[in-house]
């Protein structure tokens, strides 16, 4: 009788593992089947992006003539091209910060985890968290983001990028700095005067952090917005102490000399929302998560930061200034000097092949338009 039972129990187990064993291989060859079938790449990315537009975006623009700005076409694309972008997000932050669920579980730069006192006391004083009025009240916004690289050298885009809207100017951190870390980088003021017929006169936004933002006030455009990225607890501190006219030491937690002063009144400067840093990252790039922590090739470069902000805040984008092509090692690094394309190093804290990967598909899919065709 124990031997029948015991058999019973072991063909019962048998029969267990076999319809458990079909069922895992059913639901993985399932599995393999729809990503073999997938439109889309691990990141969420349209794979055949077509210069096609889709027939209901198609049918909705047929009636714009060339030139004229199409109110949300940069988002519509995108979404066509990437289904989970979600388009509500402010550019900067504002007195219901603290609602935003997705930056407050994150430390810089990817949140305000634990910045809430000195936003809070920020946000106090400026008061503003818009931009102005008059482009406030704009019903279609055209974007550009200029970068700092030579391909914008000698290309006499200065009135074409002034047509813009709204023309941002990120300090960007420039590649050459060698992997011991940041405290070797040398950084890009992406200077306008003397350069006005390549890269133009007008300045919307500037973006930048402590150790980016220009020491000589006569540096400034006058009716630019001062904007902060910021990248580490220390940055929001700075900006107090900037919007608060205190005193401060230029050496105070930062690996380089910054500035004391910035010759903008508390009106005139934002607080860039970080939710554009940590979509750029991780959902945009492809950038490690690292805990959610700053690490090594894991920090977006503020163009492809911009970049982000604009396709949410802006109905057109487009950039120029942008691209590194190692190919051609004499080229010009920077528009503004001499140092050749030979000088750049491995980037400790940028990717910045899978940043030209992400950005290319934006270009291919007609999100963005490229004016100095370096991506």
């Amino acid at each position: 009788m124990g031997l029948l039972v015991f058999v019973r129990n072991l063909l019962l187990a048998l029969c267990l593992f076999l319809v458990l064993g079909f069922l895992y291989y059913s639901v993985w060859k399932l599995h393999l089947l729809q990503w073999e079938d997938s439109k889309y790449d691990r990141l969420g990315f349209l794979l055949k992006l077509d210069s096609k537009l889709p027939p209901e975006l198609a049918t909705k623009y047929a009636n714009f003539s060339e030139g004229t700005c199409k109110p949300g076409h940069a988002s519509a694309l995108m979404t066509a091209i990437f289904p989970r972008f979600s388009k509500p997000a402010p550019m900067f932050l504002d007195d219901s910060f603290r609602m935003w669920a997705r930056i407050q579980e994150f430390v810089p730069p990817f949140g305000i985890k634990g910045q809430d006192k000195l936003i809070r006391a920020i946000l106090s004083v400026t008061k503003e968290y818009h931009l102005t009025p008059a482009l406030d009240s704009l019903s279609c916004r055209r974007c550009i983001i200029v970068g700092n690289g030579g391909v914008l050298a000698n290309k006499s885009l200065g009135s074409r990028i002034d047509d813009y809207d709204i023309v941002v100017r990120p300090h960007a951190m420039s590649p050459r700095q060698a992997l011991t870390g940041p405290a070797l980088c040398r950084l890009n003021s992406a200077p306008v005067k003397g350069f006005e017929k390549d890269v133009g006169s007008k300045t919307t936004l500037r973006i930048t952090y402590p150790e980016g933002a220009m020491q000589q006030p006569e540096q400034y455009e006058r009716d630019s917005l001062f904007v902060l990225a910021g990248f580490k607890w220390q940055d929001f501190r700075w900006l107090k102490y900037i919007v608060y006219k205190e005193r401060m030491s230029a050496l105070d937690g930062f690996w380089k000399s910054v500035a004391t002063r910035v010759p903008k009144e508390p009106p005139e400067i934002r607080i860039l929302n970080p939710y554009f840093i940590q979509e750029a990252a991780f959902n945009l790039i492809g950038l490690p998560f690292n805990n959610g922590l700053m690490g090594r090739g894991n920090i977006p470069t503020l163009g492809s930061v911009a970049v982000t902000m604009a396709l949410h805040g802006c109905d057109e984008v487009a950039v120029a200034g942008f691209g590194y092509d190692m190919s051609t090692p004499n080229a010009p690094l920077h528009y503004y000097e001499t140092v050749r394309m030979a000088a750049i190093k491995e980037s400790w804290t940028h990717n910045i092949q899978r940043e030209k990967d992400f950005l290319r598909k934006l270009v291919k899919a007609h999100v963005i338009t490229d004016l100095t065709s370096g991506i």
